[in-house]
């Protein structure tokens, strides 16, 4: 395909470091559904920091150890971390994500209720997420939704309840492309078609 071909052959690309993100504080747990294995790619260093023959609290039982995980894990998914499931997920015409053109915005994802008001974790949860397309005729638009609809299904627990569109005024026709984004039907069968299928996989590669 030629720059010719594409909706928006230039379009404005943020470096990673422009991405927002979530500052790791020294020592701070990684919580969310993307650190579900740490405990086990980055086993705790007990030694760390200690003297081995004064101190006898750096022994640190399995117990212990349970229970932190056990607190991490229930820590509620904010709209970081969905804005960081998305983020990654690469455009289908430029080799660049969707967070880097802004597709995905951190402002436009929406959780309701919000984590600090759910006291029960199987609640059901409205995720709310808004695209902005690069360009208002984007052809591809109903794609990346697709995309983004597929990426958080895979994610995110059952009890979350999944809502994706175009912006109010993001697109020439939104009013369409949310009609079968919120077709549950259309949905399904859009994602039966194997060339669609191949292209979201593609697109999903760089969610690692």
């Amino acid at each position: 395909m030629g720059k010719s071909d594409f909706d928006n052959a230039n379009p404005t690309v943020l470096s990673v470091s422009q991405l927002p993100s979530r500052t790791q504080a020294k020592g701070h747990v990684r919580k969310g559904p993307d650190s579900k294995y740490d405990h086990i790619l980055f086993p705790k260093q007990w030694w760390a920091g200690s003297s081995l023959n004064s101190d006898p609290s750096v022994w640190t039982s399995d117990e212990d150890e349970d229970e932190d995980l056990t607190l991490a894990t229930e820590e509620p998914i904010d709209e970081q971390e969905i804005y960081d499931l998305l983020s990654k997920i690469s455009d289908p015409e430029h080799p660049v994500t969707l967070g880097q053109i802004a597709v995905v915005r951190l402002d436009d994802i929406h959780l309701s209720p919000s984590p600090g008001e759910r006291s029960d974790p199987n609640s059901l949860v409205n995720v709310e997420v808004d695209l902005t397309p690069t360009v208002n005729h984007c052809s591809l638009a109903t794609v990346i939704g697709l995309a983004v609809r597929v990426r958080l299904e895979n994610a995110l627990p059952p009890n979350y309840r999944i809502i994706v569109r175009m912006k109010d005024g993001s697109h020439a026709q939104d009013d369409q492309v949310n009609k079968q984004l919120g077709d549950k039907e259309r949905v399904a069968a859009a994602l039966e078609n194997d060339t669609l299928k191949g292209i979201i996989s593609k697109m999903l590669e760089t969610c690692v």
